[in-house]
């Protein structure tokens, strides 16, 4: 398993600041480790370096059109689950849904234990239970855990899912899901009634914020299940020990774009070593981006329509139109 220390180690063997068999002073390392950190948050606003999109799920509450994300946020996962190891079996969930990159909290839990990747428990659902690995290695016995999602930066798309009819009965073979438009906050300030009530959200405007993000939905649901996707967020590291859990390709382009942005530091100014590392720590970004790439979406209705009062599949449960 490579760690940031390794990484780190490379880096600076790659520029000429330490030799064969050395390992890099306490001081050196740190200020590494930090420079690290500050190119992992950046990659976090660079889309295509972005692996894995993060299905948010959550329960719509009738007559609540604002929710909040992030640290202690409305929108969240409750459930019951332990830690052997870093596989967390999870046994029952009692609201929300759980999803990569969520941040854990319970009697005995680590602090800063993160879900970092699916085993038997992935899925769409709400009720997802099984295994996950966590990215701290500890032992917690069976207990209630509290689950938050990292604030997105942003959002790209959404969809609502009804499992229930107009009666309040459950729909025959599973729930319909329905697209949900994403607006921009000038478009979300153009609708005057903000309060309309219908049965559920057609369309949201996300707002960053600092460290809670906020969620507001139109027209004023009734209820649904909320299905929102967004880039992953890098995870910083908290030690230079910490095992880093990325895809195949991630830790080469960490060691280049670190020697990168390491060679400034340490006064290297030749310019063939300098044009070899920025050759190679665009290669292997390139590389990285062109595997994240997204395929062309399929046509779909443009957000002005979704969001406006227009006919659609709503028949099913409303008749088509808000009433």
């Amino acid at each position: 398993m490579t760690a940031p220390i390794d990484i780190i180690s490379r880096a600076l063997k790659d520029i000429g600041a330490l030799e064969a068999g050395e390992t890099p002073t306490p001081e050196a390392a740190q200020d590494a480790f930090d420079m690290l950190n500050d190119l992992v948050d950046q990659w976090s606003n660079e889309s295509m370096m972005v692996f894995y999109k993060t299905e948010i799920i959550y329960p719509i509450t009738s007559g609540v059109t604002q929710y909040t994300i992030g640290p202690n946020g409305t929108i969240g996962s409750v459930f019951t689950g332990s830690i052997s190891g870093t596989t967390l079996t999870v046994t029952a969930i009692t609201s929300g849904a759980i999803a990569l990159g969520m941040t854990l909290s319970g009697t005995g839990i680590t602090s800063g234990t993160k879900i970092v990747a699916f085993n038997t428990g992935a899925g769409n659902n709400v009720n997802e239970i099984g295994t996950y690995t966590v990215n701290v290695s500890q032992t917690v016995s069976s207990t209630t855990v509290n689950a938050y999602y990292e604030r997105p930066l942003s959002i790209n798309s959404a969809f609502v899912r009804i499992n229930t009819n107009s009666n309040g009965q459950p729909i025959v073979n599973g729930g319909l899901d329905y697209p949900v438009a994403i607006l921009n906050v000038e478009d979300y300030e153009m609708i005057g009634l903000k309060t309309l009530s219908g049965p559920w959200p057609k369309a949201l405007y996300y707002q960053p914020s600092e460290t809670l993000g906020n969620i507001f939905v139109w027209p004023n649901p009734s209820q649904g299940e909320m299905h929102i996707f967004a880039d992953t967020s890098f995870s910083r590291y908290t030690t230079i020990n910490d095992t880093v859990i990325l895809p195949q390709g991630y830790s080469m382009a960490l060691r280049w774009c670190l020697a990168e942005r390491l060679m400034p530091m340490y006064g290297k100014a030749s310019a063939t070593q300098i044009g070899m590392i920025n050759a190679y720590a665009a290669q292997s970004k390139a590389t990285l981006k062109r595997t994240n790439m997204k395929p062309i979406q399929s046509a779909r209705f443009a957000d002005a329509i979704l969001s406006s009062r227009q006919r659609d599949a709503g028949w099913i449960l409303s008749g088509g139109f808000f009433r």
